[in-house]
């Protein structure tokens, strides 16, 4: 079992220490948060190690769980990765791309090993339809959320979007072409709606919604591609996939089928893709454990991290 600590017991921190406590990959060595009295308050609470010292929990463990506000993402993590540490940290992998990119060159020099929290990519209904995914060509993404404050400390892209934009990316292998995009800030200082259109080399476009200030949550994504349809429900965990295929010379009486122009005809059928329920974050906590005990590129590696940030920045940057 790796020995792993915790930086940062806010909501989503003693999440990851709950769940890292029941972890058979894992042995908990304790956690550290900045401020003493909420630090000893979760100790007693939930019995975990509270450490006063960053740097003491660090030389403990061999794994860094960084789960701070996203500003000191790159002050945490270079701590760990210079004494050696591998570091899963959550996501936007830092604040800036000058930190990632400095990220990427210390995790090559110390030969450790580092994953980002785009906890998506785990969700079970993106995971059963994935290896369906083919050159996609155009895309529609809508992420919506009611108002937490505990997310205004950045820009909705960088705090919801950027999940999307990951997604994007692990399916499109393409480099971005072009961005235009639209934000507006209606209670933060930063923007809480955005729009986006990414256009890729290969011709796929992808159009991006995000707001924190909706009635109702929504995690939504939809891929069209040659002869198929695929909808992804994040948050329901459900999908729909429509798929055609050249139709038979005698379609039975319930066979869907479509004649174009030109006379060709198609049939429409659907398939429904098995989905296994999960905890999201304790597989991708597990996945980069694995990763690290086989000497495997993790799932969501930090160059991945890093190019999600690019293209988040990169939407912030054409408001």
């Amino acid at each position: 079992m790796l020995k792993i600590g915790v930086l940062g017991a806010g909501h989503l921190g003693k999440i990851h220490l709950r769940l890292l406590n029941q972890s058979e990959k894992y042995h908990l060595i304790g956690f550290y948060d900045p401020d003493a009295i909420n630090g000893k308050k979760v100790a007693d609470e939930f019995g975990y190690t509270y450490f006063d010292n960053i740097n003491k929990l660090i030389d403990a463990v061999d794994v860094v769980d960084i789960v701070t506000p996203t500003l000191s993402h790159f002050d945490c993590a270079k701590k760990a990765i210079e004494k050696g540490r591998h570091i899963f940290i959550e996501k936007p992998i830092t604040n800036t791309l000058e930190e990632a990119e400095e990220l990427l060159f210390l995790e090559r020099k110390h030969t450790i090993k580092g994953q980002v929290g785009h906890v998506e990519r785990f969700n079970p209904a993106f995971s059963a339809v994935k290896n369906m995914i083919h050159n996609p060509m155009f895309i529609e993404t809508h992420r919506l959320a009611e108002f937490n404050p505990r997310g205004t400390d950045v820009p909705v892209v960088l705090d919801l979007m950027i999940h999307d934009i990951d997604a994007i990316l692990s399916v499109v292998h393409s480099k971005v072409k072009n961005i235009n995009a639209s934000g507006v800030s209606v209670i933060s200082n930063s923007p809480d709606i955005a729009n986006a259109r990414i256009e890729f080399e290969n011709g796929c476009v992808a159009n991006l919604t995000a707001s924190r200030i909706s009635l109702k949550n929504m995690r939504k994504s939809r891929f069209f591609q040659k002869d198929a349809y695929i909808s992804v429900d994040f948050l329901e965990k459900k999908v729909e996939v429509v798929k055609m295929k050249d139709a038979p010379e005698k379609p039975g009486d319930f066979d869907m089928i479509l004649q174009n122009a030109e006379g060709v005809k198609k049939q429409i059928y659907f398939e429904n893709p098995d989905i296994e329920n999960n905890n999201a974050i304790l597989d991708e906590l597990e996945t980069f454990a694995d990763a690290i005990n086989n000497d495997t590129t993790p799932v969501v590696s930090l160059e991945q991290g890093t190019n999600a940030l690019r293209v988040a920045l990169q939407v912030i940057a054409s408001f």
